[in-house]
């Protein structure tokens, strides 16, 4: 059995929603096609609201940017990259991510996935996973990835 990879992790502290939308936005330059973020956290964590924050700054526009609780997936093209964004909690099993064209979105656009764990196999291995817990009044984010991926452009980087 081989080691597990090294890790490349950051906690910050997010006091209050404008703290989560800067997150978002010190993201979005950080990310190129074939990254994917998994944003775990229960129902109100601020999932959606840090998605929201990296499309638009992405974008370079204010946009509505709709939850993709009943569509499933929403997508963004930027004009270098797609960005697809997924709320996956009313899926039942993992071949249903595979049914979205999540599998190949993986490979070539920039993905963010809320309830990642209805991933299953899919998951990718490169991932980038942001876990949103409650804090204070605010939130606080744990983002743990391999090192070999993310250590170099997590550095920096603060809320």
């Amino acid at each position: 059995m081989s080691a597990a990879p090294d890790q490349a992790t950051r906690t910050l502290l997010l006091p209050d929603a404008a703290a989560t939308d800067r997150l978002g936005a010190a993201l979005a330059p950080r990310l190129r096609p074939g990254d994917t973020l998994l944003l775990q956290g229960g129902i109100g964590a601020g999932k959606t609201s840090l998605s929201r924050a990296l499309i638009r700054a992405r974008l370079g526009r204010c946009e509505d940017i709709p939850s993709p609780s009943f569509t499933l997936v929403q997508v963004y093209d930027d004009g270098a990259a797609e960005i697809w964004h997924a709320d996956l909690y009313r899926l039942t099993h993992p071949e249903e991510g595979a049914e979205l064209g999540l599998d190949e979105a993986f490979d070539r656009a920039i993905c963010l996935v809320e309830w990642p764990d209805r991933l299953g196999s899919l998951r990718p291995p490169a991932a980038l996973t942001l876990q949103l817990d409650p804090w204070d009044d605010g939130r606080r984010v744990t983002l743990t990835g391999p090192a070999a991926v993310w250590a170099d452009r997590l550095d920096g980087l603060a809320a």
